[in-house]
């Protein structure tokens, strides 16, 4: 026998089996989630419509029926679900913070528009960014601003050859306690200990070192004489390379690339651009950032963005994405096994799941569609795939394979933004 019941949300009506009463239920049109009814009995149906609705002198009314058992651990879903009204008004309160930090990011910065949103999405999605750009592009600038935007501490460190761990991390130094006169082993912080880090020209320091501020990025901590230190949160590392000059250079291994949420190309501005930017910096103009929101919001918004719920079928696309990356993966087609000699591994679904749903959430919404994951798989996966020799030798570039890739990808039940 089967259940009538209707969504207490839409009122929609549903039919579903009786072996379904007490599970949860999602209304596929308002997401509400919500119990499934216990099924009526024949006898007790007959019963309740025979029952006189007015009770005889000095009888009590009968008891409430007893509460619906929950759901089991089976049934219930695998992610938190929120009520639609909290939804809503949670995605609202975030995108208007974005905009609010766009816009005075675009005091002081003309164009970069996409730029700046991925910063902002690998940021609230507590992860960091590898950019690349020539030099004069105000990269450094455009960390400043949005440090100042957020309220977070910020500290430039220039990599150079001769830049040991030390000097990026802190060390122990002998200071003389004036009131004892005695000498004690003191921590000096090093440039780490900020919210917001510019590694400039990650590349031109020794391996020693990256590994110093990977260990960082990683683990939201630093290692000094065998005594480990936390870092203060929200903890975002914005590293760069040049990609003109190479010599003298230390590449970063591919292993290290993958610690980057994103890599983000940083390109020449328009025309109109570079007119604004001539009238800027050569005239009386000066803006001041105006503070948006503090540290503790974006820890706020980290966690929160975690509880976007992800469709079965954008998840779908997301690993046949990766997976046709993959040269030596059976549903790779044949020409990623001639143009890539090395794919994408399991962190770059989960860079891309968390992408989308920050970008979700800033346009909005409070799910996560294919568009989302379409507008992030370059950053997301261009320094993480090798291309072969041939590929290289063809002049076939690794964004050019990312395309085709996504073109050939199957989408299954595509969603609108």
């Amino acid at each position: 026998m089967d259940i009538a019941f209707k969504c207490p949300l839409c009122e929609q009506d549903f039919r579903v089996e009786a072996a379904l009463a007490g599970t949860e239920f999602r209304c596929p049109t308002c997401r509400k989630l919500s119990l499934v009814p216990e099924a009526e009995t024949e006898a007790e149906t007959e019963a309740a419509a025979a029952a006189p609705n007015v009770l005889p002198p000095g009888a009590l009314p009968p008891p409430p029926p007893p509460p619906l058992p929950p759901a089991s651990a089976a049934s219930a879903p695998q992610r938190p679900a929120a009520s639609d009204a909290q939804d809503a008004q949670l995605a609202r309160r975030l995108t208007e913070a974005y905009e609010r930090v766009t816009a005075e990011v675009a005091k002081l910065i003309v164009g970069q528009e996409e730029v700046i949103e991925q910063l902002l999405i690998a940021i609230f999605a507590r992860s960091h960014c590898l950019l690349e750009g020539v030099p004069g592009l105000a990269k450094t600038y455009m960390v400043k601003t949005l440090a100042d935007a957020l309220q977070l501490t910020f500290r430039r460190v220039q990599f150079t050859p001769d830049l040991m761990p030390a000097d990026i991390t802190g060390t122990d130094v002998i200071q003389e306690d004036p009131a004892t006169g005695r000498r004690n082993l003191t921590f000096l912080k090093g440039p780490l200990f900020a919210q917001m880090i510019l590694a400039d020209e990650i590349n031109r320091s020794p391996p020693k070192t990256q590994a110093a501020l990977l260990e960082a990025m990683q683990e939201h901590s630093v290692t000094v004489g065998g005594r480990t230190y936390k870092l203060e949160q929200p903890f975002f590392v914005l590293a760069t390379q040049n990609p003109v000059e190479q010599e003298g250079t230390y590449p970063l291994p591919e292993a290290q690339k993958d610690r980057f949420m994103f890599h983000v190309r940083v390109d020449y501005p328009t025309r109109d651009q570079e007119r604004e930017i001539i009238k800027r910096t050569t005239s009386a103009y000066a803006a001041d950032v105006d503070p948006v929101v503090t540290g503790e919001e974006v820890i706020a918004i980290q966690k929160t963005v975690r509880k976007v719920p992800v469709p079965d079928h954008v998840t779908d696309f997301v690993l046949d994405l990766v997976r046709r990356a993959r040269p030596a993966d059976a549903e790779a087609p044949a020409f990623t096994k001639e143009l890539i000699a090395w794919g994408p591994g399991p962190r770059a679904c989960q860079q891309l799941v968390m992408g989308g749903k920050v970008r979700a959430v800033l346009r909005g919404r409070f799910h996560v569609t294919i568009e989302d994951i379409e507008a992030l798989a370059l950053p997301v996966l261009r320094h993480r795939i090798v291309p072969t020799f041939n590929a290289e030798a063809e002049g076939i570039k690794v964004d050019a394979i990312i395309a085709r890739v996504l073109k050939e990808t199957p989408r299954q039940g595509k969603s609108q933004s």
